[in-house]
């Protein structure tokens, strides 16, 4: 089969078209043809080398994949109500950037009725990472508002549709005039443009000095400080990257006499039976969502398996709103 490989870590040029050997399922996996792969911060991450790939996982970047499956253990299959032939959406460990790709049963949800393998092909890594954080950890309900920095990258504009379907009210820093317009039109309340507006002043303004109950962080870094003033009282801040560095000071007065949380977590060394939750939990609560149009796929770029160095350099531009999407069925 066909793959996209990390020759060796650095810009990503150092992605390659490669002859691998196809994978073979194992007890509660199954082999998934696949039409198309998401492309995410994290593949960044691990060909820069920053992102240790875990124990057990293919070294094949690429975390979610959609196509049809073609074998695989059917008791497992049949348990979650799928079966050989059956087109599905998958978050994986790795092993994404193939034309053929093991998965765990648990962590397979049929592709959403309307949508195509390649649509859904940019579901599992965003809706099951902001379901667990947002909604597991951060405990969004109805009636609150959520902060989401970066509210036009794919975690953002997946937190944007989702916090607004369940109710929520949903503000947004971006970059630029573009993403907030693009940004407004998912459904956000708000859009403010970091480079430019202070977000601490904003959210105030915007709350009218309440604060917000729950913040999606993908900075860390210098943003933590400023975060917890933007919060209300008993608001969470939930941490899913640190793009703006590792190290933060606090003010721990304002944890404590706030009743503030801070917590955060990654995805992808967690054990099957975690995935397998959240799937259970997005397949009731969000798949009707997206089969009756009210969460909407957001895909800004398509490129061939050769294009992938493409995919990661326009990743690593944030030029991007939305979703990147590797087409297996491109020649190239």
């Amino acid at each position: 089969m066909r793959v996209v490989e990390i020759s060796a870590y650095g810009a990503p040029e150092v992605l390659r078209l490669a002859e691998r050997e196809r994978p073979v399922p194992g007890a509660g996996e199954c082999l998934i043809r696949v039409a198309a792969s998401g492309v995410n911060r994290p593949d960044v991450l691990q060909r820069t080398g920053n992102y240790p790939v875990p124990p057990g996982a293919s070294d094949i970047p690429g975390l979610e994949v959609a196509g049809v499956i073609e074998d695989g253990d059917a008791a497992a299959l049949a348990e979650v109500g799928l079966a050989v032939g059956d087109h599905v959406c998958a978050l994986v460990a790795g092993g994404g950037y193939a034309e053929y790709c093991v998965a765990p049963v648990g962590q397979c949800l049929p592709v959403p009725r309307g949508w195509s393998d390649l649509e859904a092909s940019g579901l599992p890594e965003t809706f099951f990472t902001v379901w667990s954080n947002v909604f597991d950890r951060g405990r969004l309900q109805a009636g609150e508002t959520l902060l989401v920095q970066g509210g036009s990258s794919g975690i953002g504009v997946t937190a944007i549709q989702m916090a607004k379907a369940m109710g929520a009210t949903v503000i947004v820093t971006v970059g630029s005039e573009d993403k907030a317009q693009a940004c407004l039109a998912l459904g956000a309340d708000h859009a403010i443009l970091y480079k430019t507006q202070d977000f601490v002043r904003e959210v105030a303004d915007f709350t009218a000095g309440r604060g917000v109950d729950v913040i999606l962080d993908m900075v860390a870094g210098p943003y933590v400080a400023r975060e917890l003033d933007c919060l209300a009282e008993d608001g969470r801040l939930v941490i899913i990257a640190v793009q703006g560095g590792v190290n933060a000071e606090i003010h721990a007065g304002k944890v404590l006499r706030r009743r503030l949380t801070i917590t955060g977590s990654t995805l992808r060394p967690r054990p099957v039976a975690f995935k397998a939750a959240i799937a259970r939990q997005l397949r009731e609560h969000i798949w009707p969502l997206l089969e009756s149009g009210r969460i909407r796929p957001v895909v800004y770029g398509v490129f061939a398996p050769a294009e992938a160095a493409q995919a990661h350099a326009l990743m690593e531009s944030n030029r991007h709103i939305g979703k990147l999407l590797i087409d297996w069925g491109r020649i190239g």
